[in-house]
């Protein structure tokens, strides 16, 4: 009996019936989070479907020929499973299992690892050996140890104190051999597919992009660590090689734009051939344990099968779909029932609130500037409020001596967290301001208004939960901005504005009432 089909066989055969050992694994980080099993044979079935209907109904796992690539592997699960399916697959076309194995390895199936460690794992999770010509290797005729699972260490290239690839910052990754760069080799390259012609001795064209890219790294901006996403930068690479299907596991900040996003979010939202996405609000129901600020989502991008995006999201164990067009909004908004709310407000006409909120640094004051006892202005301020000087603001003074409304620009923890039924207050500090005053960029500004009463009559507003439901819309993380007032319509401040109110006005069914009040936190005077 040849020993290597019975460790083919035993690889194969008792994945379903033992605890997976890639279900047990530490994550690394919260930037490069090992994908489970399960997640991940999903994505594959997306796969599945997309390749049938664009080939009469031909099976993916049933072509000997087509090519797949994880650019960046960790834990190798996605050229696991894609092996698995393709051992099952060829059985008919390829009957000896040792000769099937060993071409999907060497033909087929292809990865480029993020760091030394995961690409050794990696290697131990698809040829069952590191070293893919050893003597324990499911694969029986690679000339090289690293199989088609490809690293090797990558150096930044540096301009000035920024590496001109990634932005990663010197300070934090100009390290020793000793270390690792995360200098990953898919995005340090102008020519990519020339890259990867290099790597594999070949001009190899991928059909299929599929994996779980790294988040973001650290920019050493701000007074400590700034964190700078970079996977939107594997998805651009990824789109050059032209594969005819592409599916990654991304955070879904991107819906709302962000730090270096805004034109990566404008052209996906564009993008016909982005299929499918599906969205997991909170990110532990994808990750076990991982806690992703705004969630995280996966998309199924088809080069050759453009028209509308099945849209799903995913919570609490259900789900919600709907075939949608992305672009409709500058924003994408990820449930569709609040979508579908958003429109029905926006069939009234009226203005957004975004008209009146001020940008960041409303009156051009540090967040640690920490003011006096004395000064003929008063200052609010995170740290405690103070006073402060008129001479000593540098913006806005059309503001200072008009009433105005206050907010804080950061949601605070308990603002962001949900009560027991599932509920968000979603804002923070809410408080009228008297003329002189002002404060610090920790907060944003609304108005002006004419009068106290029209004032009070705005923080109110902000207080009732229709208006906080439109602002966590749009609202993915704890940062508010000018731009999260987009779909809060502007009201008549001359008199005062319940919920009821507004829900009459709007029009709003029960079941439009019911997901605000399921959704938002009732709010009182004085909550912070």
């Amino acid at each position: 009996m040849n020993p290597l089909v019975d460790e083919v066989k035993a690889t194969f055969a008792l994945r379903d019936h033992n605890p997976d050992v890639l279900t047990c694994i530490a994550n690394l980080s919260n930037d490069e989070v090992f994908t489970p099993p399960e997640l991940t044979n999903q994505m594959l079935d997306k796969l599945e479907v997309a390749w049938a209907e664009a080939n009469d109904g031909a099976a993916l796992w049933s072509d000997p020929t087509v090519t797949f690539l994880d650019p960046f592997t960790k834990s190798g699960v996605f050229l696991r499973e894609i092996t698995r399916r393709l051992t099952d697959g060829l059985k008919s076309q390829i009957p000896d299992l040792e000769e099937r194995v060993d071409h999907i390895l060497t033909r087929q199936v292809h990865g480029v690892g993020i760091t030394r460690l995961t690409a050794l794992l990696a290697r131990r999770s698809v040829y069952c050996s590191k070293d893919a010509t050893g003597p324990h290797s499911i694969a029986s005729s690679f000339d090289r140890n690293w199989g088609n699972i490809w690293f090797e260490r990558t150096e930044h290239t540096w301009a000035g104190e920024k590496c001109a690839y990634c932005g990663a910052g010197k300070s934090g990754y100009g390290r020793s051999d000793e270390l690792e760069t995360h200098a990953y080799p898919f995005i340090h390259t102008t020519d990519i597919k020339a890259r990867l012609a290099r790597m594999f001795g070949g001009d190899v064209q991928f059909d299929v992009i599929i994996g779980n890219p790294p988040y973001q790294l650290s920019d050493g901006g701000g007074s400590g660590s700034s964190a700078m996403p970079i996977y939107h930068r594997f998805i651009e690479q990824a789109k050059r090689l032209e594969p005819r299907l592409l599916a990654m596991i991304i955070p879904s900040k991107w819906f709302s734009g962000g730090k270096g996003l805004d034109d990566f979010r404008a052209k996906m939202l564009a993008d016909r051939r982005l299929r499918a996405l599906v969205d997991y609000p909170d990110s532990r129901e994808a990750f076990a344990g991982v806690d992703v600020a705004g969630g995280v989502c996966y998309f199924l991008w088809n080069r050759d099968d453009p028209g509308s995006c099945h849209v799903e999201t995913r919570v609490g164990g259900g789900s919600v779909a709907a075939e949608r067009i992305l672009d409709e909004f500058d924003v994408f908004i990820r449930d569709n029932r609040v979508l579908n709310l958003v429109k029905k407000v926006q069939e009234q006409g009226d203005a957004t609130l975004s008209t009146i909120v001020s940008a960041r640094r409303p009156f051009g004051i540090d967040s640690a500037h920490a003011g006096s006892s004395s000064g003929d202005l008063y200052l609010y301020a995170s740290g405690g409020d103070a006073r402060v000087n008129r001479a000593d603001v540098p913006k806005s003074a059309e503001l200072i001596d008009k009433w105005k409304v206050l907010l804080s620009k950061t949601s605070s923890e308990h603002a962001g967290q949900t009560d027991k039924s599932g509920r968000k207050r979603v804002l923070s500090r809410i408080e009228v301001m008297s003329p002189g005053s002002v404060a610090t960029e920790s907060y944003l500004i609304i108005g002006p208004f004419s009068s106290e009463a029209e004032a009070g009559n705005a923080a109110a507003y902000l207080r009732t939960r229709f208006a906080r439901f439109l602002v966590s819309a749009i609202l993915l993380t704890q940062n508010i901005t000018r731009g999260s007032f987009a779909f809060v319509p502007g009201q008549d401040f001359s008199r005062t504005w319940s919920d009821e109110d507004l829900y009459a006005k709007y029009d709003l069914s029960e079941d439009e009432i019911t997901l605000i009040e399921s959704q938002i936190k009732p709010m009182e005077p004085g909550d912070a």
